[in-house]
C-alpha cells in the first residue's frame, strides 16, 4: 500500500462530517449464534422511543413515481474513466452511506469442513442465487416500486463473489453496500433502520460470506497479501471501530490479545473480524496481518475509525481494479454530482 498505516492514522480526519460522539457498548454482533442489534451491555442504556434524531445526511430518498429504472451496467473501462467515477453521484451516495452509518454507530448507545468440490458446488450455488435474486428482492420491495427490482437485484448478485474465478473481495463487498444504498434510495430502508442495517443486515451478509469462503475455499480478489488490511472485507472494520469508540476498557491494543478477542467477539463486529482472521490464517498475527498489527498501536478507536475511512477511500473507492467492475443505473448513476 502506498502510505504506511502510521501515517494514515496519525492525525484527526476531516473526512467524516460532525464530531465523534459517544461510543456504543455491546451493540450485539452474534455470529451464527444470532444477532442482537438493540440490547445494551451492562452499564449501557436503551434509547427512549422517539429519542433518535435523523442525521444530517439522511439515507431516505424515495424516488419519484415517474422514475425509469434501468439495469445497471459497467461504465469504467479504462483508468482515465476513474475521473467520471470520482465525480459521480454513485460514489457520493456510497460515501454518504458509509459516513452516515458510521456516525450512527458511534453516536447510538448500546443496543464446517471445507468442500472438496468447491468450484462446481459454488457455481451451482451462485447460479441458484442468480436465478432467485429478483424474487428475493421482490419480497421486501413494495408492489408500487416493483419496477426497481431488476435494477436493485443486480447489486445483490454482484455482492457474493465471481462465479468464474471463485473469488471474493472488497469490490463485491462494495456491491452489497450499493445494494443497501439502493434499498435506502427507494425507501425500503429508513432512517430508523440504520443501526439494524449494520448489525442485522450487513452482519448477516458477513456470516453468509464467511461460510462461503470456508466451504468453497474462495480466493481473495485483488488481495495485497500481508500489506492489505484483510483478504476479503473492509467495511466491518470501519463500522466495528466506530462501535468501540469511547469503550470503557477495550482499546485498540486489545484486538491483538487472544483472550480479549475470545471474550468479546460476540458483541463487537471488529473483534469478530479479528477472530475470523485467526481462524483462517496461521502463524504470528504480526506477520500475516501486518497492517492490522500496526493499527493496534493507534491510541484511540476514534483515530482508528477515521484512519480506516481514509484508507478505504484511497485503497478501495479510488482504485481502478476495484471500480472497473462497478455497475451504474438510475439509482447509482455515473452522472456527475450537480455543482452548487
Amino acid at each position: 500500500m502506498g502510505q504506511p498505516a502510521s501515517a494514515r492514522f496519525s492525525s484527526e480526519s476531516s473526512e467524516r462530517v460532525g464530531e465523534p460522539g459517544k461510543g456504543r457498548e455491546g451493540a450485539g454482533v452474534k455470529g451464527e449464534r444470532g444477532l442482537q442489534a438493540s440490547g445494551p451491555a451492562p452499564g449501557g442504556r436503551k434509547m427512549a422511543e422517539g429519542e433518535r434524531q435523523s442525521p444530517p445526511d439522511s439515507l431516505e430518498d424515495t424516488p419519484p413515481a415517474t422514475q425509469n429504472f434501468i439495469i445497471p451496467k459497467k461504465e469504467i473501462h479504462t483508468v482515465p474513466d476513474m475521473g467520471k467515477w470520482k465525480r459521480s453521484q454513485a460514489i457520493e451516495k456510497l460515501v454518504t452511506l458509509l459516513n452516515t452509518l458510521d456516525r450512527w454507530i458511534d453516536e447510538t448507545p448500546p443496543v464446517d469442513q471445507p468442500s472438496r468440490f468447491g468450484n462446481k458446488a459454488y457455481r451451482t450455488w451462485y447460479a441458484k442465487l442468480d436465478q432467485e435474486a429478483e424474487n428475493l428482492v421482490a419480497t421486501v420491495v413494495p408492489t408500487h416500486l416493483a419496477a426497481a427490482v431488476p435494477e436493485v437485484s443486480v447489486y445483490l448478485k454482484e455482492s457474493v463473489g465471481n462465479s468464474t474465478r471463485i473469488d471474493y473481495g472488497t469490490g463485491h463487498e462494495a456491491a452489497f453496500a450499493a445494494f443497501l444504498c439502493c434499498l435506502c434510495k427507494i425507501g425500503v430502508l429508513r432512517v430508523d433502520d440504520q443501526i439494524a442495517i449494520v448489525f442485522k443486515v450487513f452482519n448477516r451478509y458477513l456470516e453468509v460470506m464467511r461460510k462461503l469462503q470456508k466451504t468453497y475455499r474462495m480466493e481473495p480478489a485483488g488481495s495485497q497479501g500481508v500489506w492489505g488490511l484483510d483478504d476479503f472485507q473492509f467495511l466491518p472494520f470501519i463500522w466495528g471501530s466506530s462501535q468501540l469508540i469511547d469503550h470503557p476498557h477495550l482499546e485498540p491494543r486489545h484486538f491483538v490479545d487472544e483472550k480479549a478477542v475470545n471474550e468479546n467477539h460476540e458483541d463487537y463486529m471488529f473483534l469478530e473480524c479479528i477472530l475470523f482472521i485467526t481462524e483462517m490464517k496461521t502463524g504470528p498475527f504480526a506477520e500475516h496481518s501486518n497492517q492490522l498489527w500496526n493499527i493496534s498501536a493507534v491510541p484511540s478507536w476514534s483515530k482508528v475509525n477515521q484512519g480506516l475511512i481514509r484508507m478505504y477511500k484511497a485503497e478501495c473507492l479510488e482504485k481502478f481494479p476495484v471500480i472497473q467492475h462497478f455497475k451504474f443505473g438510475s439509482l447509482l448513476p455515473i452522472h456527475p454530482v450537480a455543482s452548487c
